[in-house]
């Protein structure tokens, strides 16, 4: 059965890839944006919205590769009822980082598997991050080092480089923080016979 990832995130393919799986990489036409104001008026959580939009990219994918397994995997960052996107440009992404330093955030990331525009499995995760009171110099000197890359994640940094150095304390699974509950995902994979029990 083909197995194709419905993300255009090269550190969710890269997770795949090094957990062994071989896959199709395939975008989603989905306007995530719109999903997420439609959401907004029915009051769920930003662990919800993350699931939706898991579920949304991996059917409208799946339905255009007919049999396949597919994967659909979101994201969403919330700071108390606040919540954070990807950053259009380099002084919201400063302006981010200001508003989320010394404080805790919560990452949620979903993972969910359709075939045939119907979803046969749902998981989300969340972990916690504490930034440390860094001063705006420091913001500056970390968006001068990271340069385009603060832009590719709805946090505006990566953990697994320079952006380590914001934080004082992570509470949560290092897949999740990336943008997959890969665990999980593979644990399902094996029951699909995909992966070796």
């Amino acid at each position: 059965m083909t197995l194709i990832l419905a993300s255009g995130s090269a550190t969710r393919a890269s997770m795949l890839t090094s957990a062994g799986l071989i896959f199709e990489r395939r975008s989603p036409d989905v306007d995530e944006r719109a999903v997420e104001s439609a959401l907004a008026e029915t009051g769920v959580g930003p662990d919800d919205v993350a699931t939706v939009l898991a579920e949304v990219k991996a059917t409208e994918v799946s339905l255009r590769f007919p049999d396949a397994l597919v994967i659909g995997a979101d994201q969403t960052l919330s700071l108390g009822d606040e919540r954070f996107h990807k950053p259009p440009d380099m002084e919201a992404a400063r302006r981010q980082l200001l508003a989320l330093r010394g404080r805790t955030h919560q990452l949620h990331s979903a993972a969910v598997v359709a075939v045939n525009g119907e979803p046969l499995f749902r998981h989300v995760a969340t972990a916690s991050l504490t930034m440390r009171p860094f001063t705006p110099a420091f913001v500056g000197r970390y968006l001068a080092v990271v340069g385009e890359r603060a832009l590719s994640s709805v946090g505006a940094y990566q953990v697994e480089g320079f952006g380590i150095q914001l934080f004082e304390e992570i509470d949560g699974d290092h897949f999740t923080i990336l943008g997959l509950p890969l665990l999980p995902l593979l644990a399902f994979l094996r029951t699909r016979g995909v992966l070796d029990t």
